[in-house]
């Protein structure tokens, strides 16, 4: 199945059984605010990744976009605090992997876009859009951040743990810069694991973007004994400079 399929089909059925054939898939309960959604991930993420590296001699992709992260249920929870939409206001979540940001920002009534430069992460994104009844709401795309440009710009660009690749970091921000809306309430939103600093990527962006940062903690409950694990990270805020 091609990415242009996976954006046609509407029949989660038939999308559920391609991702059983290669994973073992569960819905797993996430609410931020109000709202709550069904997301599919992966069901065993390290039993998964062990099966890989036996199966595979060479060096093999791992399917990081499969996992929620504390990073992108923070984002969630963060863009919680944004007004409500008004009408036609538009969001595309960069490297969405699994979807979670903009389903949220979706089910506030944004108009979102859900883009990732991977076959599978869009048949997740799929199924969780058909999953959570946003189809009238979200579109996905396959999208490579690095180098593609679009016909559109949006309100708000927002992703979550994209600094993974520094030779894309360039790239990056020209796609920013270009599909930023110029308008006043136009911004950037990005969350990242606190260590992941991406110096580099934050010193070209500096040159294009005014930027402000937060650092939040987040605690997430491990297991059924209640031992909590304990995160921070980091929010970035971007508005273009105007010139």
């Amino acid at each position: 199945m091609q990415a242009t399929d996976i954006i046609l089909e509407n029949n989660i059925d038939k999308l559920l059984n391609k991702a059983s054939e290669k994973f073992q898939v569960e819905f797993e309960n996430v609410r931020v605010g109000s709202h709550k959604m069904h997301i599919l991930q992966i069901a065993d993420l390290d039993r998964y990744i062990d099966q890989l590296a036996e199966e595979s001699r060479d060096k093999i992709e791992l399917p990081f976009w499969a996992k929620i992260w504390p990073a992108s249920i923070l984002l969630s929870h963060y863009l919680t605090s944004f007004p409500e939409p008004a009408a036609g206001r538009q969001v595309i979540e960069l490297g969405c992997g699994i979807g979670l940001a903009g389903l949220f920002c979706a089910a506030r009534g944004f108009d979102v876009v859900l883009s990732d430069n991977n076959t599978d992460a869009l048949l997740f994104a799929k199924i969780n859009i058909l999953k959570n009844n946003l189809q009238k709401k979200v579109s996905i795309m396959p999208v490579d951040f690095t180098r593609d440009r679009l016909q559109k710009k949006f309100d708000y660009i927002v992703g979550s743990e994209i600094f993974y690749r520094e030779s894309g970091y360039r790239g990056l921000v020209k796609f920013l810069l270009f599909h930023l809306q110029t308008s006043p309430h136009a911004e950037v939103v990005l969350s990242a694991d606190y260590r992941r600093q991406a110096k580099k990527f934050f010193q070209t962006a500096r040159k294009e973007f005014y930027i402000d940062q937060k650092n939040i903690g987040y605690k997430e409950q491990e297991d059924q004994s209640g031992d909590q694990e304990r995160f921070l990270c980091a929010i970035y805020r971007m508005k273009a400079i105007k010139k």
